[in-house]
C-alpha cells in the first residue's frame, strides 16, 4: 500500500483487522481515534484499548473527543449522521495537518449492502445506490471486498483482540435491523443473494459514472458562467417531464435538497424575484431563468471621503464612463460615504424633474436580483444620494455652466479608488 496513511481505529473487529494487515504489510501509518461519548464508560474503554494497542506497536496516535449529541441537536441530524460528519471532518483536517496521503477506513462488503438498503429505503437515486468506492478522493477502503464473516475468520486465525459495541445488537437502529433481520431473509432466499446485490451495486456505480459525465457535459453547454454567477435560462433546456431531475442534479452540489428543488420547480412560472437559499448559495427566479450565486460574506466598505483627501488637478477632461461621476464640488457636503442601496432610498435622476424611489428606478432598468444587490450609492454627509454608482448621478449635483470646481469620483468594483477636483475657469473662458 503506497503513501502515508491515517488509520481510523475504533477498536472494533473491522478496524483491528485492518490495523493488523497494515502492520504486516509494513505500511507507513498513524492511528486516529474518535471518542464520541455516546456509550459512557464503554466509549472511554474503547479509547484506552486503542491507546494501549498503539503504544504496544509503537504507533503515533491522535485522539479527538466530540460532544456528538449536542452537535446532532444543533445541526438537526441523526446521531449516526452527526458522528459521520464529525469524524470525516476531523480526519481530513488531520490529514492536511500531517500532509498525509490517505485516510484508511475499515468498511467491508456487508457495510456496502447495509448502506445500499438504507439509501434504498430513503428513496435515494442512482447516486445514493452506487455504493462506496475502494478509493474515493483521500478515503481508501482496503477491506471492501471482504465480508463480515471473512473478517471474523481472519481475526480468530490471527489471535486478534477487539472491543465489542453492544449497540450493534440493538435492532431499533435501521442499520442493525437490516443486518440482523433483512440480510438473513435474503440469505434464506438465495445463497448468492448478497453477491448478486453487490454485483448490481457495481453496475450502478459504473452507470452513475457515465451519467455524471454526460450531465457535466450538458451543463457546461447550457449554464452560463459570469465570474461567480451562474445563469440557466428556461429556453436552453426543454426537458419536461425531467425538469425537476435536471434541476436537482445541477443544484445538489450547491447544497440544495430535494424538497427545495420541488419548490423551485413549481416557482418557475411564478413571480420573478423569489429566492431560495442553501447553506452556501442563493438561487433566484428571474423572468427568463435562474441565477445562482454564492452567499457572499459582508464586505468592508471604504472609509468616508473627506475634502482634504481630494487630489487637485487642473487638466479637466470630460469622462462619460459609467464608473465615473463628475459632480459640482461646491454643492457637496463632506465627508462623502458609500453604502448599498436600501428600500426607501430616493434621489433625483439627472435629466428628470422631481425625485424617484430608487427601487422604481432599478426596476425600470430591468436589473436581476443579483445585479440589484450589487448597487451602491454615494452619499453626502446629509445622506443625500449623489450618485447611484454605475447608473445615474443626481440632478442636484450635476456640473453646470456655473460650476467652478468639478469633483471626479471613480469607482472600481464598488469601492472609491480615486477622487480629484478640477478648476473650470479655463473651460468657462
Amino acid at each position: 500500500m503506497c503513501g502515508k496513511l491515517i488509520l481510523a481505529l475504533s477498536g472494533g473487529i473491522d478496524s483491528m483487522v485492518l490495523a493488523d494487515k497494515l502492520l504486516k504489510a509494513k505500511a507507513d501509518f498513524v492511528v486516529a481515534h474518535c471518542n464520541f461519548h455516546l456509550r459512557g464508560e464503554e466509549s472511554d474503554g474503547d479509547e484506552q484499548f486503542v491507546r494501549e494497542y498503539a503504544s504496544q506497536h509503537r504507533l503515533m496516535i491522535y485522539v479527538k473527543h466530540f460532544d456528538t449529541e449536542d452537535y446532532a441537536k444543533v445541526q438537526g441530524v441523526s446521531i449516526e449522521m452527526a458522528a459521520r460528519e464529525l469524524r470525516y471532518s476531523w480526519f481530513e483536517e488531520l490529514r492536511q495537518q500531517l500532509n498525509y496521503d490517505y485516510i484508511a477506513v475499515a468498511h467491508h462488503a456487508d457495510d456496502q449492502l447495509e448502506t445500499f438498503f438504507i439509501n434504498l429505503l430513503r428513496g435515494a437515486g442512482i447516486k445514493g445506490l452506487k455504493g462506496m468506492r475502494p478509493i474515493n478522493g483521500h478515503i481508501i477502503r482496503p477491506l471492501l471486498d471482504l465480508s463480515r464473516a471473512d473478517i471474523h475468520q481472519y481475526a480468530i486465525e490471527n489471535g486478534l483482540t477487539w472491543r465489542e459495541d453492544h449497540t450493534n445488537a440493538e435492532t431499533q437502529f435501521l442499520r442493525n435491523k437490516i443486518r440482523h433481520e433483512l440480510l438473513p431473509v435474503i440469505d434464506s432466499i438465495s445463497k448468492e443473494g448478497r453477491a448478486s446485490i453487490l454485483k448490481s451495486i457495481g453496475h450502478l456505480s459504473s452507470e452513475n459514472d457515465l451519467y455524471r459525465e454526460l450531465l457535466k457535459e450538458k451543463l457546461s453547454q447550457i449554464v452560463e458562467q459570469d465570474g461567480m454567477l451562474q445563469r440557466l435560462k428556461y429556453d436552453t433546456f426543454h426537458l419536461s417531464p425531467f425538469t425537476f431531475h435536471f434541476l436537482f442534479e445541477w443544484l445538489r452540489d450547491y447544497g440544495f435538497n430535494e424538497d427545495q428543488v420541488h419548490f423551485i420547480d413549481e416557482a418557475m412560472n411564478g413571480q420573478p424575484g423569489k429566492a431560495f437559499l442553501s447553506p452556501t448559495h442563493r438561487l433566484t427566479i428571474e423572468r427568463d431563468g435562474f441565477e445562482l450565486v454564492p452567499i457572499a460574506q459582508p464586505a468592508d466598505l471604504p472609509p468616508k471621503l473627506s475634502y482634504q483627501q481630494i487630489q487637485i488637478n487642473d487638466s479637466f477632461v470630460l469622462d462619460t464612463s459609467p464608473q465615473v461621476a463628475q459632480l459640482d464640488c461646491a454643492k457637496l457636503t463632506f465627508p462623502l460615504s458609500l453604502r448599498k442601496w436600501q428600500a426607501g432610498d430616493r434621489f433625483h435622476p439627472i435629466g428628470m424633474k422631481g425625485s424617484r424611489l430608487l427601487s422604481d428606478f432599478l426596476k425600470d432598468l430591468k436589473l436581476t436580483t443579483c445585479q440589484k444587490e450589487k448597487v451602491h450609492v454615494l452619499l453626502t454627509s446629509k445622506d443625500e444620494i449623489v450618485w447611484v454608482v454605475g447608473y445615474r448621478i443626481d440632478e442636484r449635483f450635476k456640473v453646470t455652466k456655473e460650476t467652478k470646481t468639478v469633483l471626479k469620483v471613480k469607482i472600481l468594483e464598488y469601492f472609491i479608488i480615486f477622487a480629484s477636483s478640477f478648476s473650470m475657469e479655463t473651460i468657462h473662458k
